[in-house]
């Protein structure tokens, strides 16, 4: 028996359907083994200056690498088949650790799609493990965990409690920050036009006016407007020249992950992060009419790159469908001009040409469709020849002014035959030279300049990669982070930053100048590529910057003005009669404290403003079980819990029994009954059969039926790679929960 280890239960099951018998397939589910949640996991060996990571297996691994374990024992060979990016690589060589095997021991297979020819071709050419990549994911996973484990406390510490600091969420971070400072420092500019009509409904632009070349911003007041109108008005224009020209429209490239995730946001209205999870399937595996099957090539790449069969085939097609004259006569080829592009990958293309849109539509859910189809006929129109079209143009002269009139008409669609087109043909009316213009209607209008506009997501992925901050794999978690850490606000698609992202902002800047750097972060990002290349010692990037970082922690605990809330209210402790109680703030909202803490832990609810309000405590039958004194429901950040009303002489807690809630949905491992229970943690659904049933989950099951055709199972929730989906408890197809939660 051969063993192939992958990442994703998806792609392992339709792997399997590819394989069949003698080999067994297996996910590790993402990361099986990393630094730890709970502490740095990162030392500083003396000796020799290098940092040293402390990997371990988190406890909800455990059953899956005791499982890969007991399947490794049995294997004549084990296949690393992680996908092909650094975080793949790295992740195979943390399952060959935890297997306890060398890693440069066990053949490692990659593949840009998921189709039984590319299984294959896979299993007949495997590798090594390549330990440059592997070194370069350690590399960043130890930058970011330094970062974010010694800024972010500092930043709780000075500021409020919950904010983070992460080494390219800050730079982004400022990137949206200044954005906004420019759109509130921008002043107005006023100009004018002047709008002019000829006769046959000719909209024509004036370029120049008494000899003077005339832009968009020449005309700057009222004054100058009227002289020009009746400069016109009192002109005489012939028509002094015709002018057509042939122009071409250049096909697009092939997607690659940040183009896709531009183009969905602005013609599906997709999220990158749900472009993401949906393109996911789609790789991993759908129903074909030949069986699951990946139909997407690899979605996290910044390569234009495409595989030479897969031209030759679409090629095929374009001249079957569309006729030689859209078929150019070579192929055309994409290169990208940014640094430390992975050439060795592939774009994001179809794998199965034979499976059109219109095919796919009979097995495809809506928003897979959308995105099969988006990425389907990129791909071919990135083959076709370019679109052509005529541009005209006319010039219309008198004494003191000159106008020119322009207008477009597309004579051969070329790749817009599967794109399609929004633009309108411009025509103009059929004229001669030399011929007398009159004007229809001529109007002086006053325009003011517009400030830069906000980013969208889209818009800051592109600057993102524009700047070389981030990889392909980053782009739309970065953007999620800064929305989870309440320091942007989505507004109309439109990224707007809170008050606290200036305010974080602002001490970056004065004490982590390159943290926030875009052109740092680059650098940073370019070192990490020549890590992978071979080219730079990890442990060198490593120790150049955690030694002058480290300094400047130290430097910023001393010299950062704590901003955190400390009103005096003139008032004593009532628990220690010493200190003065002080208005603060926290990460729930405003409190009283006094001002002796530690020592003194006496606190006080508030309103909004500041004033203390009545404690409610209400005290229930049940006595204390240390000191029998009464015991009352108190409010913490997990909901109400019983606490011993002796506090704080006794600090007994209990949590609150909810009442019990029957789910109308079986348990979706075992087939039990599923109730609503309680801990220290909050409340979750867990099966009744507990312990020879373990499924707990922190949403309640659904009555929701899969739509898969054939498949009886019905929805559950689940945890997928950090995301909340709903998965078939049969099948295992997945969908994203904010979709079923809209529903």
């Amino acid at each position: 028996m051969n063993l192939i280890i992958v990442e994703s239960p998806a792609k392992a099951k339709t792997i399997k359907n590819f394989l069949g018998k003698g080999y067994e397939v297996i996910a590790s589910k993402g990361h099986i083994r990393d630094l730890p949640k709970s502490r740095f996991g990162i030392k500083l060996d003396e000796e020799s200056g290098h940092l040293v990571p402390t990997y371990s297996v988190a406890k909800e691994n455990a059953a899956t690498v005791k499982e890969i374990k007991a399947l490794a024992k049995k294997a004549d060979t084990i296949y690393i088949a992680t996908d092909e990016d650094r975080e793949g690589e790295a992740i195979g060589w943390h399952i060959a650790h935890a297997m306890k095997k060398d890693p440069e021991e066990l053949p490692r297979i990659v593949f840009h799609e998921i189709t039984k020819i590319a299984i294959k071709h896979a299993l007949e050419s495997a590798r090594k493990i390549d330990m440059d990549m592997v070194n370069a994911q350690q590399a960043r996973r130890m930058l970011d965990r330094v970062v974010g484990y010694k800024l972010s406390p500092l930043l709780a510490s000075k500021i409020q409690k919950g904010l983070s600091g992460g080494r390219v969420q800050s730079s982004t971070l400022k990137l949206v920050v200044d954005r906004e400072r420019e759109i509130q420092a921008f002043v107005p500019v006023e100009y004018w036009s002047i709008d002019t009509i000829f006769k046959s409904n000719i909209d024509a632009n004036l370029i120049i006016h008494k000899g003077v070349k005339l832009n968009k911003m020449s005309i700057e007041n009222n004054d100058q407007a009227e002289a020009i109108e009746k400069s016109v008005k009192a002109d005489t224009f012939v028509i002094s020249k015709l002018e057509k020209r042939q122009r071409k429209s250049a096909t697009p490239p092939p997607f690659m992950t940040s183009t896709l995730q531009q183009i969905a946001s602005s013609k599906l209205g997709f999220t990158p992060k749900r472009t993401m999870m949906i393109a996911q399937t789609l790789y991993e595996g759908v129903k074909t009419p030949d069986g699951t099957s990946g139909v997407i090539t690899y979605m996290r790449t910044d390569s234009l790159n495409l595989a030479k069969e897969a031209v030759g085939a679409v090629r095929g097609i374009i001249e079957n469908r569309f006729g030689k004259k859209y078929l150019p006569k070579e192929p055309k080829l994409y290169m990208k001009k940014s640094k430390g592009a992975q050439e060795a990958h592939e774009a994001i293309r179809p794998t199965m040409l034979q499976f059109t849109p219109e095919v796919a539509q009979s097995f495809l859910k809506a928003d897979e469709i959308k995105l099969y189809r988006l990425i389907y006929e990129r791909f071919m129109a990135c083959q076709m020849e370019d679109a052509q079209f005529e541009q005209q143009s006319i010039i219309f002269k008198g004494n003191e002014n000159q106008y020119k009139a322009s207008g477009r008409k597309l004579i051969f669609d070329g790749f817009y035959a599967v794109t399609g087109t929004e633009d309108k043909d411009k025509l103009l009316p059929t004229l001669k030279e030399g011929d007398i213009a009159e004007i229809q209607s001529i109007k002086p209008t006053q325009h003011f300049t517009e400030p830069p506009a906000r980013y969208s997501e889209a818009s800051l992925i592109k600057k993102l990669e524009t700047e070389g901050v981030g990889r392909p794999s980053t782009y739309a978690p970065t953007v999620a982070t800064l929305s989870q850490r309440t320091y942007v606000n989505i507004e109309k698609k439109q990224i707007v930053p809170t008050e606290m992202a200036f305010t974080v902002t602002k001490i970056l800047e004065e004490h982590f100048a390159n943290i926030v750097d875009i052109s740092f972060t680059a650098n940073m990002e370019e070192k990490l590529d020549e890590v992978s290349e071979g080219k730079v010692d990890w442990q060198k990037l490593l120790a150049d910057f955690y030694v002058p970082f480290m300094q400047q922690i130290e430097k910023g605990k001393e010299k950062i003005i704590s901003l955190k809330l400390a009103k005096p209210l003139g008032r004593s402790c009532p628990k220690c009669g010493e200190h003065e109680l002080l208005l603060r703030s926290g990460r729930f909202g405003n409190f009283i404290a006094c001002s002796g803490f530690p020592k003194c832990k006496y606190t006080e609810q508030c309103d909004e403003e500041g004033n203390a309000v009545e404690k409610k405590e209400t005290k229930v039958e049940e006595k204390c079980d240390k000191c029998s004194s009464d015991m009352v429901v108190k409010n913490g950040r997990n909901g109400e819990f019983l606490a011993c009303s002796n506090y704080p002489e006794c600090k007994n807690t209990k949590s609150i029994n909810v009442e019990e809630k029957n789910s109308q949905t079986p348990c979706p491992d075992c087939g039990g009954t599923i109730s609503l229970k309680n801990s220290r943690r909050g409340a979750f659904w867990g099966c009744n059969n507990y312990p020879e049933c373990k499924f707990i989950s922190k949403f309640e099951p659904t009555t929701i039926k899969c739509k898969e055709k054939g498949c009886t199972g019905v929805l559950a929730p689940r945890t997928y790679r950090n995301k909340e989906v709903y998965e078939c408890v049969k099948c295992k197809d997945r969908t994203p929960r904010d979709e079923i939660d809209t529903k």
